[in-house]
């Protein structure tokens, strides 16, 4: 395979530091369209001397976007947000940012378009999110027809925002409110398994161009899941069911405050419905890849939230 130029947006993020590197392993030529060059600058160590390098790109920026995408054969979007603050908005990002990228893209002659979306993107949805996700797809396929959309469903793994959140939220509380109890349904999917999919489809013509769904091997409740979490940390949160209306208020709250909020009235929205693969589209089986489940030994990263730091057993 000849060396092509991937140029990756939102390549710093928890997604694109697992990619950048297997992609540079094939010998690809990276270039990373970020808005801080300084977190780009760590990934460069993944390649060789001038291989990977980071450029300043905003997808809100058209004229960024262009240089970001000039001479590139291949464009992945990696941009999304959880929640929205300021001009970073779920619209301006998930849709009208990515329609912007794959616009410049496909004028620039790129040959191959990835684009991250997300399980349960739906146009119907009552939550923002998920409905901008489903948005940013239509968006993206009227812009560059052919493109590839990948819907993953949660991920894990070190440094992630999810099972990181509750481990943390087990290690200073001792009850965790859920929706209903945590009834909704959830695949969470390993970074890694995520990261090497991605890669297969990239450097594989057969793969591209379709719409990949991407779960864990088991359909785990919200509940489950943290009690999961709660073995690796050894913590023990009672799980504490309320109903929508208090979790609405709740989320409203933690949203004022600044910074990252650990809930927000949307993301309750997003959790009255199930996370799971809807087995109309292809998956990890037609690559090949036999995904992780999620388990205390995969959950390893999650130590760290135990008394201690995990660290009492050394020092005992």
């Amino acid at each position: 395979m000849s060396t092509r130029l991937i140029t990756i947006f939102g390549g710093s993020g928890f997604i694109g530091q697992h990619l950048v590197g297997r992609l540079a392993a094939e010998g690809h030529q990276i270039r990373l369209a970020v808005r801080d060059t300084e977190k780009a600058a760590t990934l460069v160590t993944q390649g060789n001397v001038g291989q990977i390098v980071g450029v300043q790109a905003n997808i809100r920026n058209q004229a960024s976007v262009e240089r970001a995408v000039a001479g590139a054969d291949v464009v992945i979007n990696l941009v999304g947000l959880l929640y929205e603050a300021g001009a970073q908005s779920f619209n301006a990002v998930h849709e009208e940012g990515a329609a912007c990228v794959a616009a410049a893209a496909k004028a620039a002659g790129v040959s191959e378009f990835v684009h991250m979306s997300a399980l349960g993107a739906d146009a119907a949805s009552p939550s923002k999110y998920a409905r901008t996700k489903a948005e940013g797809e239509a968006a993206v396929l009227a812009a560059f027809e052919g493109a590839t959309i990948i819907r993953p469903s949660v991920v894990f793994g070190a440094g992630d925002n999810f099972s990181n959140k509750f481990a943390a939220l087990g290690a200073i509380s001792p009850a965790i409110p859920l929706l209903d109890g945590g009834k909704n349904q959830m695949q969470p999917v390993a970074i890694e398994d995520l990261a090497d999919a991605i890669a297969k489809i990239v450097l594989n013509p057969e793969y591209q161009g379709k719409v990949w769904e991407f779960g864990g091997p088991d359909a785990l409740a919200l509940s489950s899941i943290i009690e999961i979490i709660g073995k690796v940390s050894k913590r023990s949160p009672i799980i504490l069911p309320l109903p929508a209306q208090m979790m609405t208020m709740m989320g409203f709250f933690m949203g004022l405050i600044p910074g990252r909020p650990m809930l927000t009235t949307d993301q309750v929205k997003l959790l009255a419905s199930d996370n799971v693969v809807s087995g109309d589209h292809s998956g990890f089986a037609d690559l090949g890849i036999q995904p992780v489940p999620f388990s205390s030994t995969s959950l390893r990263h999650l130590t760290r939230f135990q008394k201690g730091g995990g660290y009492t057993q050394l020092h005992a």
